[in-house]
C-alpha cells in the first residue's frame, strides 16, 4: 500500500535533511502532445526505411527503442546509426514542436511545485528521463521549464532505465558536492518503469498519475506514494 501524502509532505517540507528530487519528463512534467512519437516514427523511416513496429514509451529510454527498432530491423547496432538517428530525430522533434507552439502542455501543479522547490535550501531538482540529454532540452525549453534543472540522468547514458538512478547520484554529488543518500533521493514519474528505477537504486518513488496509468496502477506497481497530479504536493 502506497503511503500517506500528508506524511511526505510533512517531510518533504521539514528541511532536517537535505532532498534529491529527480524528475521525469514526459507524462509527469509535461503532454508533449504525441510530438515525440511522431518524430520517432519519421526518423525510424528516414533511417531504417520503415517506422517499424509500434513503440511503447511509457517509462522507455531512447536507447531502448533504438534497441528495439535494431532487433525489429534485424541490424547491428553501431555508433554511427546510433549519431545518424538521435541527430534526425532531434531535428525532428524540435520542428514537430514548434510547429504547433500549442501542442500539449505543462501538467497541473508542475509550475507551482518547481517554483516552490527553488525557493527551498534543503531540496536539488533534478532530471531522470528516459530522453537523450539533447531531447529533454528541446522539451523543456520548449514548455519554458528548463530553467528549473541544471543537471540529471538520461536515456542517452543507458539503455537501461534502472542504470539511471546511479547516474543521477552521482551527478548530484558532482554538480552540489552533496553525497545524497537513497533515503533522500525521490524519484518523480508516471509509470511501473519509474518505479522500478527508483527502487533499483534503493530510492522512492512519488507516483503521479497523469500518464498512461492510473493510480490503482501505479500502486499495484509499488509505488511509495501516488497522487493524481502534482497539485496533491504541498511544500509551502
Amino acid at each position: 500500500m502506497p503511503g500517506s501524502v500528508h506524511d511526505l509532505n510533512k517531510s518533504l517540507r521539514s528541511g532536517d535533511a537535505s532532498w534529491l528530487l529527480l524528475f521525469d519528463i514526459d507524462g509527469t512534467l509535461v503532454d508533449a502532445g504525441g510530438k515525440g512519437m511522431t518524430a520517432l516514427r519519421k526518423t525510424a523511416i528516414e533511417i531504417f526505411g520503415d517506422e517499424g513496429p509500434p513503440l511503447d514509451l511509457a517509462g522507455s529510454t531512447d536507447l531502448g527503442i533504438l534497441e528495439n527498432l535494431h532487433a525489429h530491423f534485424g541490424t547491428a547496432p553501431c555508433a554511427e546509426r546510433t549519431y545518424r538517428f538521435f541527430e534526425t530525430y532531434h531535428i525532428h522533434l524540435e520542428a514537430s514542436l514548434s510547429s504547433n507552439p500549442a501542442a500539449g502542455r505543462v501538467l497541473d501543479g508542475v509550475v507551482e511545485l518547481l517554483e516552490t522547490v527553488a525557493e527551498a535550501a534543503h531540496m536539488q531538482p533534478a532530471l531522470l528521463t528516459g530522453n537523450t540529454m539533447p531531447g529533454a532540452w528541446i522539451k523543456l525549453r520548449h514548455y519554458r521549464l528548463d530553467h528549473h534543472f541544471a543537471f540529471g540522468a538520461y536515456g542517452s547514458d543507458r539503455a537501461d532505465r534502472n542504470l539511471l538512478g546511479r547516474i543521477a547520484l552521482e551527478r548530484a554529488l558532482a554538480h552540489t558536492g552533496e553525497a545524497y543518500g537513497p533515503e533522500r533521493t525521490l524519484v518523480i514519474g508516471d509509470t511501473p518503469k519509474d518505479i522500478a528505477c527508483a527502487h533499483a537504486v534503493g530510492a522512492k518513488c512519488l507516483a503521479v498519475a497523469t500518464g498512461q496509468f492510473s493510480e490503482d496502477q501505479l500502486a499495484a506497481a509499488g509505488a511509495d506514494w501516488v497522487v493524481g497530479c502534482l497539485r496533491e504536493i504541498s511544500l509551502s
